[in-house]
């Protein structure tokens, strides 16, 4: 498993120790991690600090010649608004855990030219299914089901 793919997974299990949905993502330019998050939707009261954003906010503020130099780590396919962010900051590639539990907006990324890595890794899938088991009226609060 690559290094960067496990910190985000460290992420994930950090959102899930602190009450959260299990979701992480680290943020990588030429071999560094610059940002690192984990969902906080439910530990801050936010409608957007999932994964993704919460690595993009904690990277700070950029210059879009760094973001073009990235790599996104992510535990689960991004959903449409991590998907546009990724979009709108020309995040080049970005390696997804899993995206067996939540199919987000993959082909929309490779339509904009962004290199998907899907690696269906088993400890993603089953520590999200289990969670969105265990926790269905969390999952589906953010799914808007």
């Amino acid at each position: 498993m690559d290094m960067f793919m496990l910190e985000a997974i460290k992420e994930a299990e950090k959102g899930l120790a602190e009450g959260g949905i299990p979701i992480g993502s680290v943020l990588v330019h030429e071999g560094t991690i610059i940002g690192r998050g984990h969902n906080r939707r439910i530990q801050k009261g936010s409608t957007i600090l999932h994964g993704e954003m919460d690595a993009l906010e904690n990277a700070g503020r950029l210059s879009a010649s760094v973001y073009k130099n990235c790599t996104l780590y992510t535990t689960l396919s991004p959903c449409p608004m991590c998907s546009g962010a990724i979009s709108l900051y020309g995040i080049p590639r970005v390696v997804i855990a899993e995206n067996r539990n939540f199919l987000g907006e993959e082909e929309l990324l490779r339509s904009r030219g962004v290199e998907l890595h899907i690696l269906d890794d088993h400890h993603c899938i089953e520590m999200m299914e289990r969670f969105i088991k265990e926790n269905p009226k969390l999952w589906n609060e953010d799914i808007g089901e």
